[in-house]
Order: C-alpha cells, then sequence, then structure tokens
C-alpha cells in the first residue's frame, strides 16, 4: 500500500514538472478564458475567410462585367489591381489606426467597409460605381490584412503555427469559394451583380463574432503602455529580415495575382479546353486550402522555415515550368498551387515569430504588405502586357518562373539555422 501511494504521488510530479503551463487550463475559472480562446479562433476563420472573394469573385463574371459596362481588358483588369494597390498603400495606416482604436474595433470596423461596399455591388449599373465599391473593398482588406497578425500574436501567440494555419487555410477558402461559385451563382440568378453582391453574407456572419469578442475584452482592445506601443509601432524600415520578408511577399503576390487574374486563358493557350481549364483554377484555388496545415505538420518533423522557403519556391517554380511546357497541366497546376500556398503560409508565420509584440507583429505585417503588395499589383498587367505584346503567354510564365526562382535564392539568407532552432522551441 505504502509503495502505491509512492507511485501515485510521483506520477503528477513527473508529469508536471517539466510542463508549468498545460495544468493551468483544468483550473475551473479558466473556463471563461478557453471560451474566449475558441472565440478568438473562429473570429479568426471568418475574417481570414473574407479577404479574398471580393477579387476572386471578378474573374468569372469578367465577360458579363464587360459586356455590360462596356469595358476594354485593361480597365476592367483594375478590378483586381485596385484592391491589391490598396493593401500596398494603405497598410502601413492600419498600423496607426490600431494605436487609437486597438486592433480588434479596427478589424470590426474593416469588415464592416467589406461588407457594405459588396452588398452595394447588389445596385450597379454603372462603371463609376462599381469602381467606387472595389476602391472601398481594398480599403477595408488593406486595413484589416495587418492586424490579424497582431491579432495572432496577442491572443494566441503560443499557437502562432496552427493559427497561421487557421489563417491560410480560410484565406484559400474565401478565394476558392469566390471563384468556384461566383459563376454558377451568375448562371442561376441571371445576374452578376447578384452574384458578387452574395459575397457580403460571410462578412454578415463574421460581424456578430467580432462583436462578441470587443464585448467580452473592451480593454483588451488598447495598449496597456503608450509609450511602449509607440516604440512597437514603427515600421521595420531599418531590419534587413523585414525588407527580405518584405520582397519575398511581393514576389509571390506578383505570381500569385497573376495567376489568379489570367490563369484559366493561361490554360487554354497551353491545349486545355474550356471546362478543364475552369476546373483546373478551382483546383489550383483548392489546393491552397490545407496548405498551411501541411506547413505546420512538416514544420514539426523539420523545423527550418528557411529550408522550406527553399522547397515551396522550388514548386511554384516547378508547377509553372510544366504549364510554360503546355504537359502534365493537372499536375502543374497541383504543384504550383501546394507551393504557393506553403510559401503564403510560411511568409506570414514569420512576421509572428520574429517579433515580442502583437503590436511589432503588426507592424512588421504592415510593411511586408505594403511593399510586398505594391510589387504584386504589377503582377497582373504585366502578364496581361505581355501577352498583348507577343499573342501568348509564354514570356509572362518565363518570367514567374525566373521570380518563383529568386525567392528561392533569397531565402538562403532570411535566417541561419541557429534562428530555426530558436523559432521551433
Amino acid at each position: 500500500m505504502r509503495k502505491h501511494r509512492s507511485n501515485t504521488l510521483r506520477a503528477p510530479t513527473m508529469n508536471t514538472a517539466p510542463e508549468s503551463i498545460p495544468p493551468i487550463p483544468i483550473i475551473p475559472m479558466d473556463k471563461d478564458y478557453q471560451l474566449h480562446r475558441w472565440l478568438c479562433v473562429i473570429a479568426l476563420f471568418m475574417a481570414s475567410l473574407n479577404l479574398r472573394p471580393v477579387v476572386s469573385s471578378i474573374a468569372p463574371v469578367l465577360g458579363s462585367i464587360q459586356h455590360d459596362l462596356d469595358l476594354s481588358g485593361a480597365v476592367s483588369s483594375l478590378l483586381v489591381s485596385i484592391p491589391v494597390l490598396c493593401m500596398g498603400i494603405l497598410a502601413p495606416f492600419s498600423v496607426k489606426l490600431s494605436e487609437k482604436w486597438g486592433i480588434e474595433k479596427v478589424i470590426t470596423f474593416s469588415l464592416t467597409l467589406i461588407g457594405g461596399s459588396t452588398l452595394l455591388r447588389l445596385f450597379i449599373h454603372s462603371a463609376s460605381l462599381l469602381f467606387f465599391t472595389t476602391l472601398l473593398s481594398g480599403v477595408g482588406i488593406a486595413m484589416m490584412g495587418p492586424l490579424l497578425s497582431g491579432f495572432i500574436k496577442k491572443h494566441m501567440a503560443d499557437r502562432a503555427p496552427s493559427m497561421i494555419a487557421i489563417y491560410s487555410m480560410a484565406l484559400a477558402l474565401g478565394a476558392a469559394l469566390g471563384s468556384s461559385l461566383t459563376s454558377p451563382l451568375n448562371w442561376k440568378l441571371h445576374s452578376w451583380q447578384m452574384s458578387l453582391s452574395f459575397w457580403g453574407m460571410p462578412v454578415i456572419l463574421a460581424l456578430p463574432l467580432w462583436l462578441s469578442v470587443l464585448k467580452q475584452h473592451p480593454s483588451s482592445s488598447k495598449p496597456n503602455s503608450t509609450v511602449a506601443y509607440k516604440k512597437s509601432l514603427e515600421l521595420p524600415w531599418q531590419k534587413e529580415k523585414a525588407w527580405i520578408l518584405a520582397v519575398q511577399f511581393g514576389m509571390l503576390s506578383l505570381v500569385f495575382y497573376s495567376l489568379l487574374g489570367w490563369l484559366p486563358l493561361i490554360l487554354i493557350g497551353a491545349g486545355a479546353s474550356k471546362l478543364h481549364a475552369g476546373l483546373m483554377v478551382t483546383l489550383f484555388a483548392l489546393i491552397q486550402i490545407p496548405s498551411g496545415a501541411i506547413v505546420q505538420q512538416l514544420l514539426k518533423s523539420h523545423p527550418s522555415r528557411r529550408n522550406w522557403l527553399i522547397v515551396s519556391s522550388i514548386m511554384q517554380a516547378a508547377g509553372l515550368l510544366l504549364i510554360f511546357f503546355s504537359t502534365y497541366l493537372w499536375l502543374a497546376v497541383f504543384i504550383c498551387g501546394l507551393g504557393s500556398g506553403m510559401l503564403f503560409a510560411l511568409l506570414n508565420l514569420l512576421p509572428v515569430e520574429l517579433t515580442t509584440s502583437p503590436e511589432e507583429a503588426a507592424s512588421w505585417a504592415a510593411m511586408t504588405q505594403c511593399i510586398g503588395f505594391l510589387i504584386g499589383a504589377s503582377g497582373p498587367f504585366l502578364t496581361g502586357y505581355l501577352h498583348d505584346r507577343t499573342g501568348h503567354f509564354n514570356e509572362g510564365i518565363l518570367v514567374m518562373v525566373l521570380i518563383s526562382t529568386a525567392m528561392g535564392i533569397l531565402s538562403l539568407t532570411m535566417m541561419s539555422k541557429e534562428d530555426s532552432l530558436i523559432l521551433s522551441k
């Protein structure tokens, strides 16, 4: 009996000594904290879900928009470029707004702006109103995007890789839903205005969640120390790693938004039928949904962020090369989409892991997205310009291959093995 009691007393000590944090949630008083954490996770997912449908829903009905509003190809391409430009130009200002209002309030306001502008598309009968709603939604996306990294750092820093995986999954899911369901909606509703405004519905579902986040912890939306907050809000213009991240994000955005706007025509030019091209575009979007979770699992077995950046860059370049040679198109789209999704997850994870506070994480994300989206906004235009000059997409694809290769080379300077070991702890 004495031996038995001795063993039972030792077991908890051995299990809990190495880990001081896990036993805390067992305490009954932490039930509200756990509920708040789950609320933050769901709110993060729903906010991320609304970042891309506004842009990805344009391409499936672009032909109808051009016909009804008499828009040229160059002008209609601005429907994709304007939101991306807004993301680049306005990203730093989102950090300043969060200094005054708090991260959660700015995200909630941004969602309201995205939802309102999207629903307003129901009443579009002129090009000017269409571009006005595009500008408003671009402003909302630009303000919310960088702050989600700060939100993760603030509420779920101990689960950053998992939260970035959820963020990336929701982002890819939103893009996939927007690109795959808008055309059937247009066919069913006989109105591209109604099919575009439909994407205000996910915003309506997200807003109550964010209002609940504010209601539960209204004081958490503002910093405790004005001095410390102002210090952390300085954009990291002098930090080399921040610049490398920003340039890499710009390269990724340039390739991604070029494919987002032109991939169907690129695949048709490579020999695919319209039906197969549409299905492959859906595959390109869908394969990015689990990419964040895949990255999370890969990092558990091999924690070097740098090495996975290189592998992902090679995957994206290899897929583009297969498209260039018009061979194994399904495999090409699969590899390219997975590589692109993994790159996005990694480049959004690093600002969270390389910083020490929610505000600093937001400032790093703001700089990364500012530079990155300004570079990326040129992608669709340059691809279209090269196509207009040559009559095919070969040059544009080769440029994207070179950019993907350059991303892998640039990743060699991103961080040392020691940095990777530190981040993995």
